[in-house]
C-alpha cells in the first residue's frame, strides 16, 4: 500500500460526498490508495450521503463519542495497512485534484529529504492561498507582528512576516516550518517516531504541534505548491466569516471552537515555546491569547 487517506468528518453535510468524489476521479497511477473516514460522532447526515457516494477502497470509523481532531485521526491510524508507505490528512471540506495523489507521492519518492508535506490550499470562496499552509512557528514576535499589522506592511520581509513566512518564493517547492491540518502528507515511518497527535488538543493547534515535534527531531516539512486543492475553511466550525454562511454549526459547537481554539495556544506555547523566554514575556502572552479568547467568544455567541 502508497498511501492512506484519514479524513476526520464532522457535521460536513454533502462537502464530505463532494471530497469523496473527487477522491474517485483520481488518477493515481500505478500507486494503491486506501481511504479511511473517521466521523467525530456527527448529528448530520454526512455519512449517509458520503456511503452513497460509492468512493473504491473506503471504510468507515465511526466513533460514539467526539474527544476532538487529534484523538480522531488517532483513531484512524489504527485502522490504516500497517504495510502503507504514506498517511495524509485531509479535511472533509476539501477537493482533490486528479493527480494530486500521484503528484504528491512522485514529489516524496524524488526527493529523499521530504519527511512530510503540505500543497497549495486555496480558499474556495476567494481563490486565493490559504495562508495557514505555508506558515512559521508563532513565537511572540512573529504573533506580534502578525496581529498588529506589521506583516502586512511588510508583506516580503523574513523579519515581520514569520507568521506566514512572506519571503519565500510560492512558486517552487521548499521547507516551511508548519502548514494546517487540512492536508497533511506524512511518511508513516517518520509519524511513528513523532508519536503522531498530541491529543490534550481538541481542535485547533494540533496541527502546528505536530510540525513542530517533526522539526523538533530535525525532520523535513516541505510545502508543494506543484500540486493544489480547494478547501471550504470553516464549514465545520462556523467561526471563519468568509464561509459563516454555509456552515451548518450551532452556536454551541462555535462558542466551543472559539474557547479550544485560545486553549490551543496556551497548550502549544506552554509545552514547546515557554522555556525559551522570561517571565514577563510568558505573562503578556497569555494575556493576548486570553484578550483573544474573549473577543472570538463574543463574536461567537453574538455575531
Amino acid at each position: 500500500m502508497d498511501l492512506s487517506v484519514i479524513i476526520l468528518n464532522y457535521n460536513s453535510a454533502d462537502y464530505l460526498k463532494k471530497c469523496l468524489e473527487s477522491i474517485s476521479k483520481s488518477d493515481i497511477g500505478n500507486y494503491q490508495y486506501e481511504v479511511i473516514v473517521v466521523d467525530n460522532c456527527s448529528t448530520d447526515n454526512s455519512i449517509k450521503l458520503a456511503k452513497d457516494s460509492k468512493t473504491p477502497n473506503t471504510k468507515y470509523l465511526i466513533l460514539n463519542t467526539n474527544k476532538g481532531f487529534a484523538y480522531g485521526n488517532n483513531q484512524g491510524l489504527k485502522e490504516i495497512n500497517p504495510k502503507t508507505r504514506f498517511v495524509l490528512f485531509l479535511n472533509p471540506d476539501t477537493i482533490i485534484q486528479k493527480n494530486t495523489f500521484k503528484n504528491m507521492i512522485d514529489f516524496f519518492d524524488h526527493n529523499k529529504d521530504v519527511s512530510a508535506a503540505t500543497c497549495q490550499i486555496d480558499l474556495a470562496l476567494t481563490g486565493k492561498m490559504q495562508p495557514e499552509c505555508h506558515r512559521g512557528f508563532p513565537t511572540p514576535w512573529n504573533s506580534l507582528c502578525y496581529f498588529s499589522g506589521l506583516s502586512k506592511l511588510f508583506p516580503k520581509s523574513k523579519i515581520f512576516s514569520g507568521y506566514f513566512m512572506g519571503n519565500l518564493d510560492l512558486t517552487v517547492p521548499h521547507k516551511i516550518d508548519a502548514c494546517v491540518g487540512a492536508f497533511l502528507m506524512v511518511k508513516k515511518d517518520v509519524g511513528d517516531k513523532v508519536n503522531w497527535w498530541n491529543e490534550k488538543y481538541f481542535f485547533y493547534g494540533e496541527d502546528l504541534d505536530f510540525c513542530y515535534q517533526l522539526k523538533k527531531q530535525n525532520f523535513n516539512l516541505f510545502f508543494n505548491p506543484d500540486c493544489k486543492i480547494i478547501h471550504y475553511q470553516g464549514v465545520s466550525s462556523g467561526l471563519i466569516s468568509k464561509s459563516k454562511h454555509l456552515s451548518l454549526a450551532s452556536r454551541e459547537t462555535k462558542i466551543k471552537v472559539a474557547k479550544a481554539s485560545t486553549q490551543a495556544m496556551k497548550i502549544f506555547y506552554q509545552e514547546n515555546l515557554f522555556s525559551n523566554y522570561s517571565a514577563p514575556i510568558r505573562l503578556l502572552v497569555m494575556l493576548g491569547i486570553k484578550i483573544l479568547e474573549l473577543k472570538r467568544v463574543f463574536k461567537a455567541r453574538y455575531l
